[in-house]
């Protein structure tokens, strides 16, 4: 008898089994929603459209671009927190939204470690400080000297508040003892079209964003903010070696989802990304769009960041910037 019980036991639990993943969605079922927090032709959105691809193939779904700039990437983060934890909307997370605002932001409309499920880390790049041509710097010392001789005459632009290109500058004014004006952008889109119209005199952005517009000549770079000369940039000299050894500045780019998504999605598109990443073309446009492949799983990305706000946080106080 207990032969028989114990059949019909295992029956109905296969029954309920087969039940749970009849009732259970498909993922994906409908395209993918990737936020980006900055605006066209940002480093995020550059890599955005570089993954996006091979993903949709991938997973056999459009993988569509939403570009959500400003408040240095709160606007983007805080939308994609909020999102609706089901998979279908992945974010483009970097050292804006995941380190640096929470220290520069008392209530960002998002907590960096709990609203967000971490996917994996992608890429990492150097800031790099551009003038416009006509401006008499062809170095980083000519520029400070500049700066000294003319204090609070120099406009600098940024991507806006809290980003990792505006705060490369904060850091390189603060150990240069320069004043220079910030004009915040909703985006390096904006500001990079007024440093090549000659309505600001400065820039740090991220390589990517800037790569292109240095090779034609429509800005001058004068240094990078990474220890080592970037790949892309072999003749610009470090700021490292340009009289400040200890200014290092490196932008990251990852992937994340809101924090509830349910496991099973959350697999699936940690296992895509990872299939993404090791294909040999995304590496390479990786590369040739001015990034430098640096990818990590997500636990080891949780790890890296959760470091890195700590690292962010000590800067922000030393630079003396009040949370706000």
């Amino acid at each position: 008898m207990w032969r028989f019980r114990l059949v019909g036991t295992l029956v109905l639990a296969a029954v309920l089994v087969d039940s749970a993943l009849a009732a259970a969605p498909e993922f994906p079922s409908r395209p993918l929603r990737y936020i980006v927090a900055s605006g066209p032709g940002g480093a995020s959105d550059i890599l955005a459209r570089i993954i996006a691809a091979p993903m949709a193939e991938i997973l056999g779904v459009q993988v569509v671009i939403d570009n959500r700039p400003g408040a240095g990437n709160i606007i983007g983060a805080e939308l994609a927190a909020r999102a609706v934890p089901d998979g279908h909307t992945i974010f483009g997370c970097n050292i804006a939204s995941l380190a640096v605002s929470p220290a520069l932001y008392r209530n960002p409309g998002y907590d960096a470690e709990r609203d967000f499920a971490p996917i994996g880390l992608i890429a990492s790049n150097p800031n790099v400080l551009t003038v416009h041509p006509s401006l008499p710097a062809t170095s980083i010392a000519q520029f400070i000297a500049l700066a000294k001789a003319h204090p609070g005459k120099l406009n600098y632009a940024s991507a806006g508040v809290g980003t990792s290109p505006q705060l490369s500058m904060e850091l390189f004014r603060m150990e240069a003892r320069i004043r220079i004006v910030h004009i915040p952008y909703k985006g390096v889109g904006p500001a990079l079209v007024d440093l090549i119209g000659g309505r600001v005199e400065a820039m740090f952005s991220t390589v990517p964003s800037v790569l292109s517009a240095v090779r034609r000549g429509n800005v001058r770079a004068l240094g990078v903010s990474s220890i080592q000369r970037d790949p892309d940039l072999p003749e610009v000299p470090t700021i490292a070696e340009s009289g400040m050894p200890n200014f290092e500045v490196i932008s990251w780019q990852g992937l994340c989802t809101p924090a509830a998504v349910p496991q099973a999605a959350l697999a699936r598109i940690q296992a895509v990304l990872a299939e993404v990443l090791a294909l040999p073309e995304t590496r390479k446009l990786i590369a040739t769009q001015g990034f430098q492949f640096h990818a990590k799983p997500a636990e080891a990305f949780a790890a890296f960041s959760r470091a890195e706000r700590i690292k962010w946080a000590k800067v922000i106080q030393d630079i003396g910037i009040k949370p706000q």
